[in-house]
């Protein structure tokens, strides 16, 4: 299992997801459940890939109603299904036992949790599966469902992916528009002091700069302290070039190449095979189909 978000982090998305559904009241349970009814239902993977998101079930349950308790099924602890493919379409995920009314009131907010964060574990280990033996690794971006990227990240990590820089905050990722106003001539001198300035800051910031043409490329691998370059929107032939021109330069195992822009499941191993270290795919969070979990009460 990859270390889980702290609760004190997402706490506030919980407390958002259950006010916007429940609002104080849920008519429908109160109206047909009586108040002193005790349920037990199963959270069950009813699709082929990857569970993801199972520690948020009980932080969920107790905002709702601190007697839900959630149950582990012998033969399926949390430790070992949690970011664990599955080619079966029924797999028993967690038991949640406690009065029925808070059950059926969280259990929306529960699956839309587990559905999403599955959905991006399964989706991300689709695309870490195509790499395979090419020597890439797939990436993920900023991409991601407001208020969701910590947890978006989790699942890609428990897919099989690597996270990116998590925020604006934490790397420094110079992009077309950051230097759409910089001749070529000027721009290695121009890169050279932007990373001498973010090296005076913190030595240990990522450092990131994107391209779109090989003569970009070209200044940039002459910029000391570039940890990786970004090749945006480049098709494979020049991806190769590319590879090529870094190779050349000294500079392989000293600065990554990344593919980005426009990856998907048929064209990703092409582009693995250029020789790129990283592919960053967007698909991984912002195209992400849920993955079919329920919750089924035991009669």
């Amino acid at each position: 299992m990859f270390e889980f978000p702290n609760i004190s982090e997402i706490r506030p998305l919980i407390e958002l997801a259950r006010r916007e559904d429940f609002h104080g009241d849920d008519v429908t349970s109160r109206l047909l459940i009586p108040e002193d009814a005790i349920g037990v239902g199963t959270l069950v993977q009813k699709e082929i890939g990857v569970s993801c998101g199972l520690p948020i079930v009980e932080m969920i349950c107790r905002t709702y109603d601190e007697r839900l308790r959630v149950e582990q099924i012998p033969g399926f602890h949390m430790e070992i299904i949690e970011g664990r493919f599955s080619d079966t379409q029924r797999m028993p995920l967690l038991r949640v036992r406690g009065p029925m009314r808070s059950l059926l009131s969280a259990e929306r907010v529960v699956l839309n949790f587990l559905q999403r964060m599955s959905g991006v574990a399964t989706t991300t280990h689709r695309f870490a599966r195509r790499v395979v033996g090419t020597g890439s690794k797939v990436y993920d971006t900023r991409k991601t469902i407001p208020g969701m990227r910590l947890l978006d990240k989790y699942a890609v990590r428990c897919g099989g992916g690597h996270n990116h820089r998590m925020g604006l905050y934490d790397g420094l990722l110079v992009k077309d528009n950051h230097i759409a106003a910089v001749p070529l001539k000027d721009l290695q001198n121009y890169l050279a002091q932007a990373v001498n300035r973010c090296r005076a800051e913190d030595p240990t910031r990522l450092v990131e700069v994107e391209v779109d043409k090989l003569d970009q490329l070209r200044e940039v691998l002459k910029v000391d302290g570039v940890q990786i370059i970004l090749l945006d929107n480049m098709d494979c032939p020049r991806m190769e070039l590319a590879v090529e021109l870094r190779n050349k330069s000294g500079k392989k195992g000293i600065i990554e190449l990344e593919a980005s822009g426009g990856v998907t499941l048929e064209t990703i191993r092409p582009i693995a095979q250029t020789g790129v270290e990283r592919i960053a795919v967007g698909a991984l969070t912002h195209s992400a189909p849920a993955l079919d979990i329920g919750l089924e009460i035991e009669e």
